[in-house]
């Protein structure tokens, strides 16, 4: 075996061979890497100190910075949508055959309860969804309490009860009982929550305010987050990667906005040896003249001199430095650089395909989310409660029974959906996997937000309504999976 030459020295003159040691390069510590300070608290310590001032701090960038408002905006859109998540149950008479009449029964009450879903009677459930969605950005949770009973003020005694997550007191932490609270969230031994204390009323109310602590089950709210990290007990702010960059970006674009309107309004500067006031000179009235007039060439006393200013600022890096800025926001947010910037300069139709693509990913993640912490729930207590109530019927007046309550919880939820980048290829794509077995038209339909059932009575009603009139819609001559079975079978 061949001895490196420098190994060959050090044993010439006595030294040990080195050795080498396999490290992790990011964990030196040398005087590169002295200002890179980490801790190893829990998530739940670092939340413990920064939360309440995350939160304070996001909602002030959501209500006075543009970015974050249309982060906000974004959120709102792309998971709940303009029609919000739509039910469309799934009750079987037997395996393989709808139960028709309980589906459109078990829609048309939700549909109802839907407008009236909110215990103060101001949201209907569609907006209270957007209310919820709006706020995680800034608060990264949402809490919302369940009603039940009299109190509900509906007849199907079940309604809703959005709670500022102010009232969940961050502070509190400490024993209650056996029982571990962990900023305001009791928890057991597994980390599994039992209850909430919260504030009576919102700590920083005006003459409203109250700070007594109430203990509330778990049982009774829906207090939800996403979890990044492993016994995580309250919320991160979506936008709380990306509040700094965007906090010094406004004020680097305010500082250079000053910067300009100072250069617009100001011409120059008068210098005397004494640094005292040049007196330029008086009318022939004997009024101080401080105002230059067009068409007028002014003459400057004796040892005053002119000095022009000329702002250079905003200059040519001003706009690649915002874009360059604004970039890395968006990827803290895990969106389409030209969607929170509205800018599609230089944008190609494979960047902007590729860009929307993975962000429509997001989500998608997220109404999944959504649909799982929040309406998978209050749909399971609201038919709960409407089939306790009777407050479903048939169309023969009858009600549903609650003994039947696992049939009928068959469901599955709409969310939104998206327009293709590129509708015409993208569709005949869709078409030829349908065609080549590869996808069913069910599938197809419900990844553009339809229900496909629902959509071949809308086309079998539009052409019954045609041949009403005499028309033929030929809109459906040739189309795969859209012909009548009349036309099939000439």
């Amino acid at each position: 075996m061949k001895i490196p030459l420098l190994d060959r020295a050090r044993r010439l003159f006595g030294a040990k061979p080195t050795m080498a040691v396999r490290r992790f390069e990011a964990a030196r510590i040398d005087r590169l890497t002295a200002d890179w300070i980490a801790t190893a608290n829990s998530i739940n310590q670092e939340l413990q100190y920064d939360l309440d001032n995350l939160r304070r701090r996001g909602r002030q960038l959501v209500n006075n910075n543009d970015y974050a408002s249309k982060f906000v905006r974004m959120c709102q859109n792309n998971i709940v949508g303009p029609s919000g998540i739509r039910l469309q149950m799934r009750v079987e008479e037997k395996p393989g055959l709808p139960d028709k009449i309980a589906n459109e029964s078990i829609e048309k009450a939700w549909h109802e309860w839907s407008q009236q879903c909110d215990v103060t009677g101001q949201l209907s459930l569609r907006d209270l969804c957007d209310s919820i969605i709006g706020a995680l950005p800034s608060d990264g949770e949402f809490l919302v309490r369940l009603v039940k009973g009299p109190d509900a003020r509906n007849r199907f005694n079940f309604a809703l009860q959005v709670i500022d997550v102010d009232r969940i007191d961050t502070t509190y932490n400490g024993l209650y009982g056996q029982n571990t609270v962990i900023m305001g969230v009791e928890v057991d031994a597994y980390r599994r929550p039992l209850a909430l204390h919260l504030f009576e009323a919102h700590p920083n109310d005006g003459a409203r305010t109250n700070r007594r602590r109430i203990r509330v089950p778990i049982d009774e709210l829906l207090h939800k987050f996403r979890v990044e990290r492993a016994e995580q007990m309250r919320g991160i702010p979506w936008m709380a990667p990306s509040m700094l960059s965007l906090h010094h970006l406004g004020n680097f674009k305010l500082s250079a906005l000053l910067a300009a309107e100072h250069g617009a309004n100001h011409y120059g500067f008068f210098t005397t040896p004494d640094g005292g006031s040049p007196g330029i000179g008086q009318n022939e009235h004997g009024e101080t003249i401080t105002t230059s007039q067009p068409g007028v060439f002014d003459t400057l006393p004796t040892g005053v001199s002119f000095q022009a200013y000329d702002s250079k600022y905003p200059n040519e890096v001003f706009g690649p430095f915002v874009k360059t800025t604004l970039q890395r926001i968006a990827t803290g947010w895990r969106v389409a650089y030209h969607s929170l910037a509205n800018d599609l300069e230089g944008v190609s139709f494979s960047s902007i395909r590729s860009g929307t693509l993975e962000e429509r990913d997001r989500w998608a993640a997220d109404q999944e989310w959504f649909i799982g912490c929040f309406m998978e729930p209050v749909f399971n207590h609201w038919l709960q409660m409407a089939l306790l109530s009777g407050a479903i019927t048939m169309p023969n007046g009858a009600a549903l029974p609650y003994a039947k309550l696992a049939k009928f919880r068959r469901h599955e939820w709409q969310p939104r959906r998206w327009e293709w980048v590129d509708p015409k290829n993208d569709m005949e794509a869709k078409i030829l996997g349908v065609k080549a077995g590869l996808i069913s038209p069910q599938d197809l339909s419900a990844a553009m937000g339809y229900d496909f059932e629902d959509t071949l009575k809308l086309i079998a009603s539009a052409q019954d309504t045609a041949l009403q009139y005499g028309v033929k819609l030929t809109a459906y001559d040739g189309a795969p999976g859209a012909q009548s079975a009349a036309s099939n079978s000439v």
